[in-house]
């Protein structure tokens, strides 16, 4: 039986941290690309509590200049 391939939430938002800091951005940073009123979708990210809708995800891959293939993280 084959498995099916699940993102790895906490992995994923590990991943999210590191690509935000590589860029030397600030979660304020990230913010205000977003227009958001407040971090707390950005926190849940990076922790792992919950992952970016696609829409967010094709802003995070502009933002951080790569892929979204690279910005999650599949187990298979």
């Amino acid at each position: 039986m084959t498995s099916i391939p699940m993102v790895n939430m906490e992995k994923t938002g590990e991943n999210i941290v590191h690509l935000r800091q590589t860029r030397g951005l600030s979660v304020k940073d990230i913010q205000k690309e977003f227009g958001f009123v407040t971090p707390q979708a950005i926190y849940k990210w990076q922790q792992g509590n919950a992952l970016p809708t696609i829409d967010n995800l094709v802003v995070l891959a502009e933002i951080f200049q790569v892929p979204i293939d690279d910005i999650l993280v599949v187990n298979h």
